[in-house]
């Protein structure tokens, strides 16, 4: 199997993720996107493409110039059946790429939050096993509601959290990849004079609380990602034999 990673900053990229690929033997090809605009090869020849995080937002078209060509790439490849996973601002470039528009949450979510699944998500194959409830590392102050057609997986009373179309396209907007040493240099980020600090984010509580559930969390990461790969498998096994 063969994925490709989206990448839109050197701290935000496939993290745990990309462990599970390693130790299911996935070849997986990282495009550092704002720094070069050819990916390492056709996007639509991979078995899966994920696409994860930045500190950008998905209204910043015109600051950033990677951002409306991705968006569009997305949305042709869901429409080519590619199987997606898209992790926080990828949700939200892929939710855009569906066609629904990203917007700024009512408040941040910054930290660790309950995130409740929802009755359907508790039938899917990825979202499912983390229910019926459990505690996320998230970092946004966007968020981008479940596109046409899409199940709600999990959510917290901010906003969706996950969210599936058909049987192969995934949005997740908690970090399930992140790694420790990522997410600390996220919140060490957040300076005094930061709207986050002045909104009430206590940077020193949320380094603590991720020092203590980091390593629980990077394992539900890695089975989260590697059920998502079975799927990803169970449905080229399935064409491959029709």
């Amino acid at each position: 199997m063969r994925c490709l990673a989206i990448v839109h900053e050197r701290d935000a990229g496939p993290g745990v993720f990309g462990e599970a690929m390693v130790e299911r033997g996935v070849t997986l090809d990282e495009w550092f996107i704002a720094e070069s605009d050819e990916p390492p090869a056709d996007p639509f020849g991979y078995d899966a493409v994920f696409s994860f995080g930045g500190e950008m937002n998905p209204d910043q078209d015109a600051k950033h110039r990677w951002m409306a060509p991705e968006k569009r790439l997305l949305g042709e490849l869901l429409e080519a059946g590619v199987p997606l996973m898209g992790s926080c601002l990828g949700t939200q470039l892929l939710g855009e790429g569906a066609g629904i528009r990203a917007r700024r949450s009512s408040r941040q979510e910054i930290g660790w939050f309950d995130v409740e699944v929802t009755p359907e998500g508790r039938d899917d194959p990825v979202i499912g096993p983390m229910g019926p409830a459990f505690s996320a590392f998230e970092c946004h102050s966007y968020e981008v509601p479940a596109p046409p057609g899409a199940v709600v997986l999990a959510t917290t009373p901010v906003c969706p959290q996950a969210w599936r179309i058909g049987e192969l396209v995934y949005g997740i907007q908690f970090h399930a990849e992140v790694t420790e040493a990522d997410a600390q240099a996220w919140v060490r980020g957040y300076g005094p004079g930061s709207s986050a600090v002045l909104a009430g984010l206590d940077t020193a509580r949320v380094a603590r609380e991720t020092e203590a559930g980091i390593a629980t969390w990077n394992q539900l990461g890695r089975e989260l990602c590697g059920r998502f790969l079975d799927v990803v498998a169970a449905r080229r096994a399935a064409g491959a034999t029709a």
